[in-house]
C-alpha cells in the first residue's frame, strides 16, 4: 500500500506531464517541428532541469512521451471529436493555439484510457487554468472534454 506522499508526488509527476505535453504539442505546431525533436528537446533541457530563472518540475516522462506519441498518432480522431463538442462556427482552427494542444493532449488520454476520463478532465481544466487564470477558458475546457470524453468511452459515463 502506497503512502498518501507517494500518491501526492506521483500525481504531481503525472499533471507535470500533461502540462509540458501541452507545451510541447503547442511548440509542435508553432514552430513546426516533429514530436521526437521536441520530446527529446523537453527531456534533456526542460523536465526537471534547473535554469538561471527556475527549476524545472519533475514529470512522469513515460506519461508526456504517451501522451506526445498519442496526440500525433490519433490527431485526425482527436481534432475531429473536438470539432464536433465545439459550437459549428468554431472549428479547432479558430481556436487558441494553447487551447488546440490543450484538446490534442487530452483528447490523446481520452482516445487512450489509460486514466478515468473524469480524473483527465479534472487535470487539464486545471491545467487550462493555469494558463488562462481569469477561469472562462476553465469552464470552456470543462465542457469541451466533458463532450469529447462521452464520445471517446460513453460507457464510463452511464
Amino acid at each position: 500500500m502506497s503512502s498518501p506522499r507517494r500518491h501526492d508526488e506521483r500525481r504531481q509527476r503525472s499533471t507535470a506531464a500533461r502540462f509540458y505535453a501541452v507545451q510541447a504539442l503547442f511548440q509542435m505546431e508553432a514552430a513546426g517541428q516533429s514530436a521526437d525533436r521536441v520530446r527529446r528537446e523537453f527531456e534533456d533541457w526542460r523536465i526537471g532541469h534547473e535554469s538561471e530563472d527556475e527549476i524545472s518540475a519533475e514529470a512522469d516522462e513515460a506519461l508526456f512521451a504517451r501522451i506526445l506519441d498519442d496526440a500525433v498518432t490519433w490527431q485526425a480522431k482527436v481534432d475531429q471529436m473536438t470539432d464536433r463538442a465545439l459550437v459549428a462556427r468554431w472549428p479547432i482552427d479558430r481556436i487558441d493555439p494553447v487551447l488546440r494542444a490543450l484538446f490534442r493532449a487530452a483528447g490523446a488520454e481520452l482516445t487512450a484510457a489509460k486514466a478515468p476520463p473524469r480524473v483527465i478532465i479534472s487535470e487539464y481544466v486545471g491545467i487550462a487554468d493555469a494558463f488562462f487564470p481569469d477561469g472562462r477558458e476553465a469552464k470552456f475546457v470543462n465542457a469541451v472534454l466533458d463532450h469529447m470524453a462521452r464520445e471517446a468511452a460513453p460507457e464510463k459515463f452511464d
